[in-house]
């Protein structure tokens, strides 16, 4: 998509102009039900913990505050189920690919590889 179709729909949908401006903004979002504090959902629960297991600093979105962001996430990224990760402005995935990622291996050299964990 180019900067201008991405800016027309940023005006036309204020929810997409907020969650690309939190993702732009913030090296790690995680979008999620409830805060990292006090999750409100397992699966975003376990992607909190896998996070803060390996020490990443991110901030996380409560979904539930805003019915139009809870059905704001799903179309912005074309996934559709909470909690997700985005990682300098890049897509992750959900619960079930953070795990997955975490368990492999693959998640920690990842996010060194993105400079948002030291070696």
């Amino acid at each position: 998509m180019t900067d201008t179709a991405t800016e027309i729909d940023a005006a036309a949908d204020p929810v997409h102009a907020f969650i690309a401006k939190t993702v732009s903004e913030n090296p790690v979002v995680l979008f999620m039900k409830g805060v990292p504090e006090q999750p409100r959902c397992g699966f975003s629960a376990t992607t909190v913990q896998i996070l803060d297991h390996l020490g990443v600093d991110f901030v996380g979105v409560d979904v539930l505050q805003d019915e139009s962001l809870r059905h704001g996430i799903k179309v912005f990224s074309d996934w559709p189920t909470v909690p997700q990760l985005y990682v300098k402005g890049e897509f992750v995935g959900g619960s079930d690919i953070v795990r997955e990622m975490f368990q492999s291996g693959e998640l920690k050299p990842f996010m060194i590889e993105h400079g948002v964990i030291a070696a």
